[in-house]
């Protein structure tokens, strides 16, 4: 039976579930070296097949990655969610975004908006991600979004870094919280030019 994906709204974005339509983009970014913190580049056949695996968790698990659209113009910026295929030892938190449309806080706002979805509608008490120690980007945006280093963590292969989501009760009001509210009205300010390194 088929899964129906919930839609989430944010200030900029539209998150709809993964569709034929948008694989271009996916195959463009997942054959590039974009994609080098996450197994990539991968060769049209890989790319096909992971895209087939984006569509098919959301029918395993229940949830899965979204698409990441543009509320305006419906163009697609990347994606994030969550990830747990066979392998992983718990629910990842994760995202990708494609080349074109990295330094806009459009990751930080989609996670953002996906954990706030699994904590208070799947009742998610934990979550991690999983990042390649050398992708000093989504380590950023990790601490920006309040996750830490869990040391005692299982890992995916010994390689990875895990980092640790605030908790619900942690997160719910907090200054956090708070500051990834501001973050994110930054950056949806026509006028705001973020300085300095670009991150997503």
């Amino acid at each position: 039976m088929p899964f129906d994906i919930p839609v989430i709204e944010t200030r900029r974005l539209v998150l709809r579930g993964p569709a034929p339509q948008d694989y271009p983009d996916f195959k463009a970014t997942f054959s590039s070296y974009r994609s080098r913190f996450m197994g990539g580049p991968l060769n049209p056949y890989e790319a096909w097949m992971l895209y087939a695996a984006e569509i098919g968790h959301w029918q395993v698990r229940g949830f899965g990655m979204w698409m990441i659209h543009d509320k305006a113009t419906d163009e697609t910026y990347g994606m994030a969610g969550g990830w747990q295929p066979a392998g992983w030892p718990e629910r990842e938190i994760a995202w990708i975004i494609w080349p074109g449309a990295a330094g806009k806080g459009y990751a930080l706002e989609a996670a953002h908006a996906a954990r706030r979805h699994f904590y208070s509608n799947l009742g998610w008490e934990t979550a991690v991600s999983y990042i390649d120690p050398k992708n000093l980007d989504s380590i950023r945006l990790a601490e920006r979004l309040g996750a830490k280093k869990d040391h005692e963590a299982a890992t995916i292969d010994g390689n990875d870094a895990v980092y640790r989501h605030p908790a619900p009760d942690a997160l719910k009001d907090s200054q956090i919280a708070h500051g990834i509210d501001m973050e994110i009205a930054h950056y949806a300010d026509p006028l705001f030019k973020p300085e300095g390194w670009a991150i997503d």
